[in-house]
């Protein structure tokens, strides 16, 4: 696919992207981060829109807090709550009295942001449209800059480098169509993605990824057909990846396709395979996580790993 890649941006140093528009690259970078979390500062009439605060990490913090200057920090928005986007919200908080700005429900339990976001409305000039798929509270939003062009912050259901991860439960394959579409009928110029630069030209890689799902789809489908397959072992088969995490973003996606097929009366899931160990990514704690992360992750990748499907 037609994705892009950057050379490694200067840390805790504020970018210029657009009129108006400033983007500081977290010090998050990993193979599921890129180089690492786009936060965005916005400007507007009463100072600074903060698109995503990024990770929990206190010199990303620090960072925001330098860039914008003598300009005050009027609101923290989300594109959704996955913890390289949201972690630094509380701290940003504390530092600055600033609202939050996200869809409800939220995917993060426990968490309600000050100001509810949906489908249509504005904040700041930031038109919310939900785009569930790799996360049920995921938001792009559109944005008219100081130029006069007409862009969407298109968070992780579009990114210039790479494709996104849908995992059950709270990611949804039938969502990530369907936010596609909606996609394929904007009229955006620019995408500007939770990773990775800007994406000009954006429902070209739109139309991209759908074919690629639905091209990842049809070859489930074809195995299926032959036999009955359990998902690390299919995972393993589909797709070469040698790291780990990758190894966990494919064995996800096989699971929400067939999560996806099932809901749509085309497979069927059986009595769980007894033991199919060696098809299990070893993972460690996620970046910014702890071990215990890692070891609900290890506990969940097992489980789905030894689910069993085949075609009705």
């Amino acid at each position: 696919m037609s994705f892009l890649q950057e050379p490694e941006p200067p840390r805790g140093v504020p970018l210029d992207v657009m009129p108006g528009i400033r983007r500081i690259v977290a010090r998050n970078p990993s193979v599921m981060t890129y180089h690492g979390t786009n936060s965005f500062l916005i400007e507007a009439a009463d100072g600074l829109t903060v698109l995503d605060p990024g990770p929990d990490d206190a010199q990303h913090v620090a960072d925001i807090l330098a860039a914008a200057g003598s300009l005050p920090i009027k609101r923290l928005v989300l594109t959704h709550t996955h913890g390289d986007h949201f972690g630094a919200l509380q701290a940003l908080q504390q530092a600055t009295g600033a609202a939050s700005y996200a869809y409800t429900p939220s995917a993060k339990a426990g968490f309600a942001p000050d100001h509810a976001l949906f489908e249509g409305e504005s904040v700041a000039g930031l038109r919310a449209v939900h785009t569930p798929g790799h996360a049920s509270d995921h938001l792009c939003f559109e944005f008219l800059t100081a130029g006069g062009q007409k862009i969407l912050f298109s968070g992780d259901h579009v990114m210039s480098w790479s494709s996104s991860i849908v995992g059950p439960p709270d990611g949804d394959m039938q969502d990530y169509y369907r936010s596609l579409e909606t996609l394929l009928a904007r009229d955006e110029a620019f995408y500007l993605s939770g990773h990775g630069p800007v994406l000009p030209e954006p429902r070209l890689l739109v139309a991209e990824l759908l074919g690629h799902r639905q091209r990842r789809e049809a070859a489930i489908l074809a195995k299926l057909g032959t036999e009955t397959w359990s998902i690390g072992k299919l995972a393993a088969t589909l797709y070469s990846k040698t790291d780990p995490w990758l190894k966990v973003a494919a064995q996800r996606n096989v699971l929400a396709h067939l999560i996806k097929l099932q809901k749509e009366g085309v497979v069927q899931e059986l009595d769980p395979a007894l033991s199919e160990p060696e098809f299990v990514p070893k993972v460690t704690a996620p970046p910014g996580e702890g071990e215990e992360r890692a070891t609900e992750m290890r506990r969940v990748m097992l489980a789905d790993a030894l689910r069993r499907f085949k075609v009705k």
